[in-house]
């Protein structure tokens, strides 16, 4: 490998780390007969870096060279760093050398803004382009689709790309446009509403007609930073929520704010990451996802800030005291699912037990329900709920108390 290609993998993999948006699930590519590989739902390789973050290999960007100016961005353009670009071919290559050793099983190509958004798309797609009809290439991608590019790019990408992303960062109109004064919210949700459009129309398409090309099978998503502005977490739930149900997002991806511009006045003076302020949104995150939680339950006017101490499942359980002791043998599914320490999974093993006899501990304990937690808030044979005599404060002492030091965030190495 030439010696200058090696250069711009370092520089530009290593910029490619502060972008979390990248999920390598979702999508289901077979292999063809003449072609190269193929895409699983959840078949990507991962790697993981020092800060603890999973990302998805090959994950580089096209070039580093920015116009804008965002302020929480190391990218951009008054920094004074190297700057290079990939050339087309040349990730095209890594992509299918990297493939053919094992290394990979898809890419994730993003990219600052070179010349104009229409001209880094452009590059964007013929590299996805070029991989599907020239090398037959059935493994994942996912390219960033760049604010501002025309919405004929934007379609075109979709039909290549397994998934697309246009990264919202900032959770504010207003706060984005103090920090990055290039960008506004419109510029974001336009491409993001043509792509959920986009996909739409794809579905009804293939209804009526099989083999009809799929656009961006595995959905869209984007990233929301944490702690570059003041929103607090109420705001940042409530815009996730908005954009899982207008815009149909697959992922809303939560990356604590990185200080890599000190200097800058519009940031907060922070030292460190806020990854277990991070951490506690992802929780809440799945909980509207996967656990019926609105996201006015989880958070409103009254506590509109995520508890560090504690997971907001159980957060939200002794706020509301009045809901529980859930009687596992009667309650519906979505009441079991508010249990703290019963996942889903637990859930639909408990309701499809209980057809044949009434749910004991020993039930529970082998479903693998947590019920150091859950014994507070249920009610099963040998579980008469007298555990919930506890009032709520007790109950956080204990539980607080038991898991001391578990919202600090340790080092995977």
């Amino acid at each position: 490998m030439k010696e200058t290609l090696l250069k711009k993998i370092e520089i530009l993999a290593d910029a490619a780390r502060y972008d979390v948006s990248c999920s390598s699930s979702g999508s289901n590519r077979p292999a063809k007969e003449g072609g190269l590989g193929n895409a699983a739902r959840s078949g990507i390789c991962h790697s993981f870096t020092p800060d603890g973050r999973c990302i998805s290999l090959l994950k580089i960007l096209f070039t580093n060279i920015c116009i804008y100016d965002c302020a929480y961005c190391v990218n951009r353009r008054t920094n004074e760093l190297p700057r290079t670009a990939f050339k087309v071919e040349e990730i095209v290559e890594l992509t299918i050398n990297f493939y053919r050793r094992n290394y990979i099983e898809g890419l994730f190509l993003s990219s600052g803004v070179m010349v104009s958004a229409d001209y880094t798309m452009e590059r964007l797609v013929a590299v996805a382009r070029t991989l599907r009809n020239e090398h037959a290439f059935n493994g994942y991608i996912h390219l960033k689709a760049i604010p501002g590019a025309s919405d004929e790019l934007i379609a075109e990408a979709g039909l290549y790309a397994d998934r697309l992303s246009v990264n919202i960062e900032i959770p504010s109109d207003e706060q984005l446009q103090l920090l990055a004064p290039e960008k506004n919210f419109g510029s974001v949700l336009t491409p993001m509403n043509h792509i959920q459009k986009g996909i739409v129309a794809n579905k009804d398409e293939r209804k009526s007609l099989k083999k009809a090309p799929r656009f961006v099978p595995a959905g869209q998503s984007t990233q929301l930073i944490v702690g570059a502005s003041p929103e607090q977490d109420v705001d940042i739930l409530r815009l996730a929520s908005s954009l899982y149900n207008v815009q149909q997002l697959k992922r809303v991806y939560y990356s604590g704010f990185i200080p890599v511009n000190a200097s800058d006045q519009r940031l907060p003076a922070l030292t460190q990451p806020p990854l277990v302020r991070e951490h506690r949104l992802y929780q809440a995150d799945w909980l509207m996802r996967f656990y019926e939680f609105q996201h006015d339950e989880i958070l409103d006017q009254h506590n509109p800030s995520l508890d560090l101490d504690m997971d907001p499942k159980l957060a939200w359980a002794l706020r509301n005291p009045h809901f529980f002791p859930v009687d596992l043998n009667k309650a519906p599914y979505d009441h079991i699912l508010r249990v703290p320490g019963i996942g889903v999974r637990s859930a639909k093993l408990i309701v499809s037990t209980r057809k044949f006899g009434a749910v004991s501990f020993t039930h529970l304990k082998r479903m693998g329900v947590a019920l150091n937690r859950a014994k507070y808030f249920l009610v099963c044979r040998e579980l008469p709920g007298k555990d919930y005599s506890l009032n709520p404060r007790q109950i956080k002492r204990k539980l607080v108390t038991s898991t001391a030091g578990a919202g600090v965030q340790l080092s995977l190495f």
